[in-house]
């Protein structure tokens, strides 16, 4: 599924310049940083959450978790009134299945929240509603389509990060060059 044509003409009619990133099937924010060699603090983490009666997109690096009670403070909600939807509101509402949300919510009519630490970075990359293709612009033009709330919300997790294996060189021996041993088998001698 290539990137959304909304998506596309959203940053084209403003001007906007972006890479599209191709990449296996991912279903995370996180695998997709795997997938594409890059930390995880560079991948926007997007989120569709229910506080009280309304939606919000919430975007946080893939590094990080949503800290539920820095939300809940911010908007004087208990804990429990925040919600992730069901797949059925995400269906109905919003027409998209779990997981492809992608992070322009001017495009679904909600406002948006943004992790501060995230702000932070020069460039990001986002999802595209798509499992197989991201998107890479500069943080300050995401900020200029979005209107973002900007505050702290997300805390670090463990990560298990993937660290490409290195190669392992060859010895270059000096002067001659010796041919790999042989294993020697040594015959039993039996008695007549």
């Amino acid at each position: 599924m290539p990137i959304n044509k909304k998506i596309t003409k959203l940053l084209e009619d403003n001007k906007i310049k972006y890479e599209t990133l191709a990449h296996r099937k991912v279903y995370t924010a996180f695998d997709a940083s795997q997938t594409l060699r890059v930390h995880p603090r560079e991948i926007a983490k997007s989120l569709i959450m229910k506080i009280k009666k309304d939606f919000y997109m919430i975007i946080l690096g893939a590094d990080k978790n949503l800290d539920f009670s820095k939300i809940a403070k911010k908007f004087k909600v208990a804990q429990k009134d925040i919600k992730i939807p069901s797949e059925k509101i995400l269906i109905n509402k919003f027409k998209i299945k779990p997981g492809s949300a992608h992070v322009f919510a001017s495009l679904y009519k909600i406002p948006v929240l943004i992790d501060k630490s995230f702000t932070t970075l020069k460039t990001g990359i986002f999802s595209s509603g798509s499992f197989r293709e991201s998107f890479k612009i500069k943080l300050k033009d995401y900020l200029k389509i979005e209107k973002c709330e900007i505050f702290s919300f997300g805390k670090t997790k463990k990560l298990k990060i993937q660290k490409p294996k290195p190669k392992k060189k060859q010895k270059k021996s000096k002067g001659k060059k010796f041919a790999p041993k042989k294993k020697v088998i040594k015959k039993k001698k039996t008695k007549k």
